[in-house]
This record gives structure tokens, C-alpha cells and sequence, in this order.
């Protein structure tokens, strides 16, 4: 159980506070119990390590207020915006036969025994942390797993999981999974071209300069010459024969008719 020293602070104004923060102390509170809340500060450096630990806030801790020892429980922490530093720290009071509900993280071991992770599976971890109600003087650090024996589909469930007495899930409706050892995902890579096989535009004779450009272009001379011959068959607008060339009405033949023979 780690150990904590604190004073208690009777000045609660934001100047205080903010002034306090300079000189390397946190500001935190005490909370829960038969007696009342107390203010109090605590040295940063003394408790920076022990806030870092995945379990920080479902850890029982021993707080010394001045001369006065209290088992007490972190419930909540509050970090600067910018530095992410602790700027305050609630504490609550280990009450004796007083049930509570915390995060509690889960622990796997022994992941060299599992002969799911030893053919290349995968841990696949579902849950974290598990909520669990229990006691407050018997609150556990962790919810440990193990792994021997697990292979490749298995699943990890509450119901495989050794609590303590008195603690149970806050879920109870059903036998939840915590992890589960899934198959490898294998990523097919793309086929290389066999040795010595050519690769297009790469072995051979390189096309002459020029020659690349009058493919995507076309021959020139062939354009020149389809455009000569273009403009050859194309008729002048003189070339149109005037309106005056068609005859008149007038020059029509006129019919002419048997004269019906004498019988």
C-alpha cells in the first residue's frame, strides 16, 4: 500500500490555490465518512509516479494528515488543459463494511503458454476494465487472466474469471466476453513477375528518338498530305455553277401528238 503525506489548507481562495500549484503542491480534498470534508495539499512529485498506474483511481492508498493515518480511496483527478499536469486530486474515505463500485483494469498473463497466440492468433481484448462492486477494504489492484491453454476461437468470459468474496459485476444479465484469441489476418501481397521474364519498356531496344512522339502524334508528312489532298477536292466557291445557267421555263419542248389515224 503506498503511503501519501498531506497538509491541510485553511486558504481556499484562487489565489491560494494557483500559488500553491507554483510551489509543487497539489490541491486535493477529503471526502466520505463520519467526519467532515478537509482541504488539504499534497506534494506532486510524491504522488506524480503513482497517478500514472492504470490503476490509480481503484487504488487503496494510505494518507497521513498531518500525524493522522486514513485509508483512503482517488476517485477523480484534474489535469491541466495545456501541460496535462494534476492540478487536484479527490480523495474518499475507506469506510469498513461500505460496498463500492469501481473500474477495476484487467491483467492477462502468461502469454507464452497459449498455444492460440504461439500458432500466430491474436489477443483480442474487448474489455479493459470491468466494473466491479466490492467492499471497500478488500477492493482488488486488478482482474488477472490467464492464458494457458487458450487457443485460436477461445473466449474469455466473466464466468471464467476468480473474483473475490463479496465482489461481483455490476452486469449481471449476462456472462460477458473480456477477450477473446482470434485467427491471424493474413494480407495476400501482389505477385512478383518471375526471374528473367521481361518487363515491357524495360529490356530491348529503346524506340528511336522521335519515333515515340510521331506514334502519339502521327507522321507529319502523312498529315501534310492529307491535308493537301483535303484542300484539292474541296470546290472553290467560283466553282459553283451560277443561277443563270438554268433554263428557263420557256425553252420546255412542247409535246407533240400523233394525229390519229383515217380508217
Amino acid at each position: 500500500m503506498s503511503n501519501l503525506k498531506a497538509t491541510k489548507r485553511e486558504n481556499t481562495s484562487s489565489s491560494s490555490t494557483n500559488k500553491l500549484r507554483a510551489t509543487g503542491f497539489i490541491p486535493a480534498i477529503l471526502y466520505g465518512g463520519k467526519d467532515p470534508n478537509q482541504k488539504i495539499s499534497i506534494e506532486k512529485k510524491a504522488v506524480r509516479d503513482i497517478i500514472k498506474s492504470d490503476n490509480f483511481l481503484s487504488k487503496v492508498l494510505e494518507l497521513d494528515v498531518e500525524g493522522k493515518k486514513e485509508k483512503v480511496l482517488p476517485r477523480d483527478v484534474a489535469y491541466h488543459v495545456v501541460s496535462e499536469e494534476p492540478i487536484h486530486i479527490d480523495f474518499m474515505r475507506v469506510v469498513s463494511g461500505k460496498k463500492i463500485v469501481l473500474e477495476i483494469p484487467v491483467k492477462f498473463i502468461n502469454h507464452p503458454d497459449s498455444p492460440g497466440l504461439k500458432r500466430g492468433g491474436v489477443l483480442n481484448i474487448v474489455r479493459r476494465t470491468v466494473e466491479l462492486k466490492c467492499p471497500a477494504e478488500s477492493i482488488p489492484d486488478d482482474i488477472t487472466i490467464d492464458l494457458t491453454g487458450t487457443d485460436i476461437g477461445t473466449s474469455l468470459k466473466i464466468s471464467s474469471v476468480k473474483l473475490g468474496e463479496n465482489i461481483v459485476p455490476t452486469i449481471t444479465d449476462r456472462d460477458f466476453v473480456i477477450a477473446t484469441v482470434a485467427a491471424p489476418t493474413i494480407i495476400k501481397e501482389p505477385e512478383k513477375p518471375a526471374e528473367g521474364e521481361a518487363v515491357e519498356g524495360a529490356e530491348g531496344e529503346a524506340p528511336a528518338e522521335g519515333e515515340d512522339q510521331a506514334a502519339k502524334d502521327g507522321d507529319p508528312a502523312k498529315k501534310d498530305e492529307k491535308g493537301k489532298e483535303a484542300a484539292g477536292d474541296k470546290k472553290p466557291d467560283g466553282d459553283k455553277k451560277p443561277s443563270g445557267d438554268k433554263k428557263p421555263s420557256g425553252d420546255k419542248k412542247p409535246s407533240e401528238k400523233k394525229p390519229a389515224e383515217k380508217k
